[in-house]
């Protein structure tokens, strides 16, 4: 969410965005006219600044369009038009991240405003053998100096919590620290996504200045070195579809690939898209899924479970809130619409979740357009059912943004904000006994107190890191920090006299003593679970029961279990059926083409041979007509012949009488 949890100090809005304002040139002073702004910020720029202060101030742009010939003012009104229905709230937050972007010392150049010292601590290790060590219980450490930017000073201070041996030069428990990255850094963002696979950490979109980036890097977690790898785009068209950029999406490690779930676009699509990155071969592709998707959205959480992904919440291409539950199925690849029993989370987004006991989806705060929530609900993955535990300990101040990870029975929650500051505290979260701890604490504006920060955990040396990487706190980063859980974080040994509902954990306080005992879990083999009894045969019954029911509910478990699997195969063989009949039918349509093309062709050729035959028809008239002007002719002729030949034999007689001395006949 744009406007959430964004980490300031000194003023609080609305009056740092008049002193932003005022500053950028927005107000009545002789150096608010167009000119001179445009001289100061990028033409972009300008116009965005120009259309967020409208926005703010007035609200949405209800002025007539200007005329083509004003082409400044046309520019401007479309910059305030295209902003829509946004919320003069967030439209101040944007205008002063914008500012921040374009100047970022421009608060403390602010007449009349005192800047707050803003510490950014950097932990220098000697690495030098010959180094003094300090002596403290008998015990020889090395000496750790932590080194303020802001002020200049060099406070010392000696940790007791250290490993000379392990992961370079970060060596201290339970702090935050900039290991030395090299290679090109990826552009500063938020909102992006993170996973681990192979000791290697992948960043992929995000949003930088509001514009979606769709650019994947690699960190190397064993040499810190940062690279692009080229990924290309698999497509049956041509050129190939190009990947969209997107923020607010989830990336889940599964199978050696990357899994890229829904997230902001420029365009959203109607459904949520799934994206597959192939590691091997470097490839993005589109995965095909059945069943009915959920709508597009973003700030969603994505969990895995077992084979599943559990989607819950975020907000879609309309700015409305979800609380909808969806899961996808990664063996059928079907999706699947879950209608849960019990009060749900109220609509949110940029909120954490993680599964316990692989049975337990938890979901922790979050934000609405203008409240942010720092409430813990529990849904029961097996009955379907929602439920709102009490939390113990330092129960941590409402936030949203935040990004968590599980080692563990620990869920780690780091960053996030409240509308008015950045979180400073990395707290964690015993998800057995509900108790919440403050693992460590920052000061000043640094990257871990951000808004849409990343944070995935890996190993080294057999020990757990927890990696963080980007984010925004009134500017965008690109750092990369890195902590080291002691086993003090790791291993909470605070416990409640309060019980815990059984739909959280697997613990029950029924007396004063603790029994422990195992049972078969889902698909990780046994939960522990802590027991509290006591030696009275009373309680021994309520033990046995228990027992009782825990078989009765194991029996169950695995004939639903035995359904399930029954189930799945049916859908797998569904599917090659379906595969098998797309492919006749793929058969089917290239017959039907082959035979199509040949039936143009003969219907060609008949064609050809009917105008033939119309020819040989006129020509066969003609040759009829010929033929009786012939006969007439003929016919004529030998009535001429016939004549002459009569006339001859009668001039013929008449000389043979003459010969004869008769007289000539007279000529009528």
């Amino acid at each position: 969410m744009a406007a959430m949890a964004r980490a300031c100090s000194g003023l609080q809005y609305p009056d740092r965005f008049y002193a932003a304002a005022s500053y950028a040139g927005f107000d009545e002073s002789p150096k608010s006219s167009s000119k001179a702004i445009r001289s100061r910020f990028s033409d972009e720029a300008a116009l965005l600044l120009y259309g967020l202060y409208q926005q703010a101030t007035v609200g949405r742009c209800n002025v007539p369009e200007p005329s083509s010939w004003h082409a400044i003012e046309k520019s401007k009104w479309k910059s305030w038009n295209g902003l829509g229905n946004m919320a003069p709230v967030e439209a101040m937050r944007l205008f002063v991240k914008i500012l921040e972007e374009e100047e970022p010392g421009w608060y403390s150049r602010v007449s009349g405003f005192v800047p707050e010292p803003e510490p950014v601590l950097d932990v220098q290790i000697n690495n030098d053998p010959k180094a003094e060590a300090v002596n403290e219980n008998g015990n020889s450490i090395p000496e750790i100096k932590i080194v303020s930017t802001e002020n200049g000073t060099l406070p010392q201070t000696q940790d007791k919590d250290v490993l000379v041996e392990g992961l370079g030069s970060i060596v201290v428990y339970d702090q935050w620290i900039s290991p030395p990255v090299s290679g090109l850094r990826p552009k500063a963002r938020y909102e992006h996504g993170a996973a681990v696979i192979q000791d290697k950490m992948y960043i992929f979109g995000g949003n930088h200045n509001g514009r979606y980036l769709n650019d994947l890097h690699v960190l190397d977690l064993r040499s810190w070195a940062w690279t692009k790898p080229e990924a290309k785009t698999q497509s049956l068209e041509s050129p190939p579809e190009k990947l969209t950029p997107c923020a607010g999406h989830s990336l889940i490690s599964w199978e050696n690939r990357l899994l890229s779930i829904a997230g902001h676009t420029k365009d959203p699509s109607e459904a949520i898209q799934v994206r597959v990155f192939d590691v091997q071969t470097s490839t993005w592709s589109t995965l095909k899924t059945y069943g009915k998707p959920p709508v597009s959205r973003g700030g969603q959480s994505v969990t895995l479970v077992g084979t599943s992904l559990v989607i819950f919440g975020g907000q879609d291409a309309k700015r409305t809130l979800l609380n909808d539950l969806h899961i996808l199925d990664l063996e059928t690849l079907t999706w699947d619409e879950i209608d849960a029993v019990g009060a749900p989370p109220s609509p949110r987004s940029d909120h954490a979740a993680a599964v316990h006991a692989e049975r337990y989806l938890l979901i922790f705060g979050g934000g609405s357009h203008a409240t942010c929530f720092n409430d813990l609900h529990v849904l029961d993955l097996q009955a379907m059912e929602w439920s709102r535990p009490t939390q113990q300990g330092d129960i941590p101040t409402p936030r949203a943004g935040h990004a968590g990870v599980t080692v563990g029975e620990n869920w780690f929650i780091v960053g996030g904000g409240d509308n008015k500051n950045g979180v400073s505290e990395t707290v964690v979260l015993n998800m057995s006994t509900l108790v919440w701890s403050v693992v460590t604490s920052v000061q000043g504006r640094v990257p871990i107190a951000s808004e849409g920060i990343s944070l995935v955990v890996s190993s080294y040396g057999g020990e757990d890191i927890l990696v963080a990487f980007g984010g925004y706190n009134g500017r965008y980063t690109n750092e990369v920090n890195v902590l080291k859980p002691s086993h003090k974080s790791t291993l909470q040994s605070k416990m409640t006299e309060t019980s815990v509902p059984d739909s959280v954990s697997a613990v029950h306080n029924i007396t004063n003593r603790d029994v422990e005992s195992e049972f078969e879990g889902t698909q990780e083999g046994k939960i522990r679970e802590i027991v509290m009894d006591n030696i009275e045969s009373e309680n021994l019954n309520k033990s046995e029961q228990t027992n009782e029911l825990i078989a009765t509910l194991k029996a169950e478990k695995e004939e639903l279990e035995s359904s399930l699997s029954k189930e799945k195969i049916h859908s797998l063989q569904l599917k090659q059926e379906f595969a098998d009949a797309e492919n006749r039918n793929s058969e089917l349509y290239k017959e039907l083409q082959s035979v199509r093309s040949q039936l143009a062709a003969e219907q060609s050729r008949c064609f050809k041979l009917e105008v033939n035959v119309v020819e040989l028809r006129q020509k066969l008239q003609t040759m009829e007509t010929l033929q009786k002007e012939l006969d007439l002719l003929q016919r004529q002729k030998a009535a001429s012949e016939e004549a002459l030949r009569a006339k001859q034999k009668q001039g013929s007689g008449g000389v043979w009488g003459w010969l004869a001395g008769s007289p000539p006949p007279e000529e009528a």
